[in-house]
């Protein structure tokens, strides 16, 4: 299969997935790229050794790492200190590629082989028991990565987007079966007094519009809020 241009820009970056670029993910940015919309300067984890590797697929001139993007820097890794962890859950929800390992009301802590240095973690920590370390030394950007670890980062994170797709629809889809018992029920509720049936039609206008919002938003479509 011929790869896009996006596809290209993609396969340079370091999948370290850090939004630091300014894009939620590699795989935006490669797309902003390709559309003309980003600059190939953007992307601090591949330093100016990515910069030249995406001037030679695009033809664009090689430039400074944009400032407001960060600044090219020896690859950090997460650690948590365990003393201090009250297990919020908060930096496993934010690794975006399921580098925590832990459960809600319990320690938690990195694995260090995983985790690209990308940052995010550490805001959403209540208790600032994240610090980013540095562990490669003066090596910066590629030096500092390989393409192995980003091949291996990307399958991860596009494994935990799909993940979470999946437990997505299934809670949608659980949901879903309790609004249709719930409107069994309430048909099923005998009603003799014109209160009684006014009510009955109440709840059941409320749960038909529960279950139209979840079946437009299963099939793209956001529900209109006005």
């Amino acid at each position: 299969m011929t790869k896009t241009l996006a596809d290209q820009i993609e396969d340079l970056l370091p999948q370290t997935q850090c939004t630091k670029c300014g894009y939620p993910a590699c795989r935006p940015y490669a797309e902003a790229i390709a559309r003309g919309e980003a600059g190939i300067n953007q992307c601090p984890p591949g330093g100016m050794e990515g910069v030249r590797r995406l001037a030679s697929l695009t033809g664009r001139p090689v430039i400074p790492i944009n400032p407001a993007n960060g600044v090219e820097r020896p690859r950090p890794v997460a650690f948590i200190d365990e003393s201090l962890c009250i297990g919020c859950t908060l930096c496993i929800q934010a690794c975006p590629v399921d580098a925590i390992v832990g459960a809600a009301k319990q320690m938690h802590t990195m694995v260090p082989s995983l985790c690209t240095g990308c940052d995010l973690c550490v805001a959403p920590c209540p208790v600032d028991c994240i610090a980013m370390i540095p562990v490669t030394g003066d090596l910066t950007g590629w030096a500092a990565w390989s393409q192995e670890a980003a091949d291996a980062a990307r399958a991860r994170h596009d494994f935990r987007n799909e993940r979470l797709r999946r437990e997505r629809e299934e809670n949608e889809a659980r949901l879903a079966a309790k609004a249709v018992e719930k409107m069994r029920a309430v048909t099923a509720e005998a009603a003799n007094t014109p209160e009684e049936l006014a009510e009955k039609e109440r709840k059941r206008a409320i749960i038909a519009a529960a279950m139209e919002r979840a079946r437009q938003k299963a099939a793209g479509n956001p529900p209109d809020k006005t």
